[in-house]
């Protein structure tokens, strides 16, 4: 509708109409209220119940006057400016016309509104693009994530193209879902998620099948939004054949065996950054996930009750045992910030000694991932018989048994006993003495 917001007012007297006029431009231009008076009208005589009302203060108003069973409808119409004369008389007649039908002119007024609203809301959901929709749905699930799924969301939608931090001169790819991104929402469909999946999984299998599960729980969430309900389908990133085309994950079996642990510690302790080469040490003496132990704060590590509080994948923080070959390790690391592995990097800690990492084990003719590392140390304890349910509170891995999860409590005193041994002889079998009072330590047979 032009012009301002038509109002109303009901249950008032109705005004008399004496002394109506043909409307013209020069009379509603110049029709005032008089001195004195807080309002005057001037009623048309061409158009039914059409009106200029006029106070002291303000501009006139064209208005509309109806009586229906004795009860005053009034409502404004709008400005002259904005109303024509002509079209202020043909309004009058519609809303005269819906009395003389036995309709409030406000209520089909309102209903028309409505009506209106949802034409435009549809109309823009029809157009909204999977890329909206996906930076909507991201920032709005924020809060619920962990700040790597909220990365992981980011890059699945990249353009790429940006400078990678750890590879000079090399570019970030795009992410597997940039192909979605512009498609409207609407037009997301079973075929255009196939054929993302097709091609994306012929050169990184393992993301393709990451950003399928991701667009999943996103079309689920678009199917909950009451403007984009029915504007995707919910399954269209669901089915026997997406999940074939995706194809299964490879079971990664890589981890140190026990007679190459001396190999793998006589090469690791040779790399020249002693931060590196003691968060390689600790990470495959501890069990713990890269991330969780590249976090780890100098606040968190407690040398005189001999444990570490280690931010959690599952709950928010684990509590382990500090051991004596980790706790040697840290004490002698430089205390540069609040970080433990702390680096020249712009957050200050270690962010990725995986190159060092391999460089070491193609040195010593090993395959060894840094996830490798905490496979070995579950995979070595298996060696001493320690307790399944140890093993997996020291790493962080989630109870599944009935008896783990509401029964069983292993203060870290407890696990620290299970957990030594398994330093202990981890050292022993890589042909590492450790004196826990001395300073130094040494390798057996070295000079």
């Amino acid at each position: 509708m032009d012009g301002k917001k038509e109002r109303a007012t009901a249950g008032r007297a109705i005004v008399p109409k004496a002394g109506k006029v043909r409307f013209t431009a020069g009379r509603v231009a110049a029709f005032t209220c008089p001195a004195g008076k807080s309002i005057a009208y001037l009623w048309d005589s061409e158009a039914p119940g059409l009106g200029l009302l006029a106070r002291p203060n303000g501009k006139p108003t064209f208005i509309f006057q109806g009586s229906d069973k004795g009860k005053a409808i009034r409502a404004v119409i709008g400005l002259p400016k904005d109303w024509p004369i002509p079209k202020a008389q043909a309004r009058a007649r519609e809303m005269q016309r819906d009395i003389d039908k036995g309709r409030d002119p406000r209520e089909v007024k309102a209903e028309k509104s409505a009506a209106d609203t949802a034409k435009r809301d549809a109309k823009r959901a029809d157009a909204v693009t999977v890329g909206e929709a996906w930076a909507r749905y991201v920032e709005e699930r924020r809060p619920n994530w962990r700040p790597l799924t909220y990365r992981d969301h980011l890059a699945m939608a990249s353009p790429g193209g940006e400078l990678r931090k750890r590879m000079p001169g090399v570019r970030t790819l795009p992410g597997p879902l940039v192909s979605l991104m512009g498609l409207r929402l609407a037009d997301l469909d079973a075929d255009a998620v196939a054929a993302m999946v097709a091609k994306e999984s012929k050169t990184r299998p393992a993301r393709a099948r990451l950003a399928l599960r991701m667009l999943k729980a996103f079309l689920r969430w678009a199917d909950l939004e009451k403007d984009l309900t029915g504007k995707a389908s919910p399954t269209a990133a669901s089915g026997k054949k997406l999940r074939e085309a995706a194809g299964k994950p490879k079971v990664k079996a890589d981890y140190i065996q026990r007679e190459q642990l001396a190999t793998w510690f006589d090469h690791v302790r040779r790399i020249q950054n002693p931060v590196i080469a003691a968060y390689l040490q600790c990470l495959l003496l501890t069990g713990a996930r890269r991330e969780e132990l590249a976090c780890l704060k100098w606040a968190d590590v407690n040398f005189q009750w001999r444990g570490m509080t280690i931010a959690d994948k599952v709950e928010d923080s684990r509590a382990v045992p500090l051991t004596d070959y980790v706790a040697h390790l840290l004490r002698n690391l430089p205390r540069r910030n609040e970080w433990v592995f702390s680096a020249g990097s712009k957050s200050g800690r270690l962010i990725d000694g995986s190159i060092a990492h391999r460089q070491a084990c193609q040195a010593a003719g090993l395959v060894v991932t840094l996830h490798g590392l905490r496979r070995s140390f579950k995979s070595l304890s298996e060696w001493l018989e320690v307790p399944v349910g140890v093993v997996a509170q020291i790493m962080g891995h989630k109870a599944s048994a009935t008896a783990e999860k509401h029964y069983t409590i292993r203060p870290v005193d407890l696990l620290r006993v299970h957990h030594q041994k398994i330093e202990n002889w981890i050292l022993e079998q890589a042909g590492v003495t450790f004196d826990p009072g001395a300073i130094g330590l040494r390798v057996v047979g070295a000079p």
